[in-house]
């Protein structure tokens, strides 16, 4: 089965809430119908069962790293829905607290991405996971390093900075 880009709508969101290792709790509708899926059949299973090849993993080390520590992320990221499609979000990652600031899941929002982001994003991407197919996760996380420092600015800056373009 070939691959075919599946678009987000203007003004949907993907909201998905996962338990705090990471396996899904809630999906919204949006999430369901682009994923190509029941419900029941994303309910209960690991976030990354629509994790797409393509995408480095230094991103989601990033992502775990931040949300870990109660900070919030923004990333791009391609996902596969179980068509054999795959579609592209900007997303927006927390951490959900419990009165005593424990974690107890985390809240995902994902909307359509700037399609003038995708073209500095996909390239980018392609760069970090050559990286990492030489050298690992540290490859692409010292590449990645480079970037923002030559750049002046932190990930979450450089993702902000990109969906307004």
């Amino acid at each position: 089965m070939s691959e075919f880009i599946k678009e987000v709508e203007n003004n949907s969101f993907l909201v998905s809430k996962t338990d705090p290792k990471g396996i899904i709790t809630y999906c919204n509708k949006p999430f369901i119908k682009i994923v190509g899926a029941k419900g029941s059949e994303l309910i209960g299973k690991p976030h990354n069962i629509v994790r797409h090849a393509d995408m480095p993993r230094i991103v989601f080390k990033l992502l775990w790293q931040y949300v870990k520590n109660k900070e919030e992320i923004f990333a791009y990221v391609k996902n596969r829905s179980f068509d054999g499609g795959y579609y592209w979000v900007f997303a927006n990652v927390t951490a959900s607290l419990d009165e005593n600031g424990n974690i107890v899941g985390y809240y995902s929002v994902r909307r359509k991405p700037n399609p003038k982001a995708l073209e500095v994003i996909k390239p980018l991407y392609e760069q970090l996971l050559l990286a990492e197919k030489s050298g690992g996760i540290d490859a692409s996380k010292k590449m990645l390093d480079e970037i923002l420092a030559k750049k002046g600015v932190s990930y979450n800056e450089l993702m902000n900075n990109l969906q307004r373009l």
